[in-house]
């Protein structure tokens, strides 16, 4: 555990590293439409932080991948456990899970387009880019566990909610944990991609867009650092809630 923290422990020396690298090419070139200074960037975002129409964006990105993602998550769970418990289910849902992960983001949102609202676009994005892997994960999680001990608390007639908690749900939450942490990126991701492409009003990705059209670069930087921000954190808080339901379900210390 001790070398998986080093491992993905970013070191402060090394950020500080490429901001000066950042910097000294950004003074190179002396454009700041091609590459603006780090400096610039920061001031920008300071600029755009006591406005209330950068919260409004934020708030409004952040609320609709955020309910994507868990509502892919909780979908991906109950259709993973339905797949476990009937074979016919399992054998309806796996082109459809092969479907979602093969075709390209850039091809859904524009379907979405055609069908939907641009409005609620991100929901959707980010729900059909989690649900797959959530899916399969938990999936898999399901199936790895002893049989052994599934067949002992039959022996003793103990309850089905008792065997759950005790047995499926330790087996189970490392997988859904791994599943998160790759998935919770992804739909940001793909939920800020969508909203580039379908431009809803007050979102994060307009102000990307519109930043793009007026090569407006100190923009660009700037709310790219805000999704980059926020990912981290939903990432963050995400992961320790599934810790601490892990510790409070399972009556463990939770996962590491």
């Amino acid at each position: 555990m001790r070398k998986r923290k080093e491992k993905h422990e970013i070191r402060l020396w090394a950020v500080g590293f490429w901001l000066i690298v950042w910097q000294l090419v950004s003074m190179w070139l002396d454009s700041d439409i091609l590459l603006v200074s780090p400096v610039r960037v920061v001031c920008r975002l300071g600029i755009l932080a006591v406005t209330a129409a950068f919260w409004r964006s934020v708030i409004f990105t952040l609320t609709r991948i955020a309910l994507g993602f868990f509502l892919a998550a909780l979908a991906g769970s109950v259709l993973a456990g339905l797949s476990s418990r009937f074979r016919r289910v399992y054998e309806l849902l796996s082109p459809v899970m092969l479907a979602v992960k093969s075709i390209p983001v850039a091809s859904f949102i524009i379907l979405a387009l055609i069908w939907f609202s641009s409005r609620n676009l991100s929901i959707l994005i980010s729900f059909l880019m989690v649900l797959p892997v959530i899916y399969t994960s938990v999936l898999g999680g399901i199936r790895s566990v002893d049989r052994q001990l599934l067949e002992m608390a039959q022996v003793f007639r103990i309850s089905g909610l008792r065997v759950a908690r005790y047995i499926y749900l330790p087996q189970v939450m490392p997988f859904f944990y791994s599943a998160c942490s790759v998935s919770l990126g992804l739909s940001w991701k793909a939920g800020a991609a969508a909203e580039v492409i379908g431009i809803p009003r007050g979102s994060i990705g307009e102000q990307l867009q519109q930043a793009k059209v007026y090569l407006d670069t100190p923009d660009l930087f700037a709310w790219t650092i805000v999704i980059v921000a926020l990912s981290l954190c939903f990432e963050k808080l995400v992961l320790t809630l599934v810790r601490k339901g892990a510790a409070w379900c399972c009556g463990q210390k939770g996962l590491k």
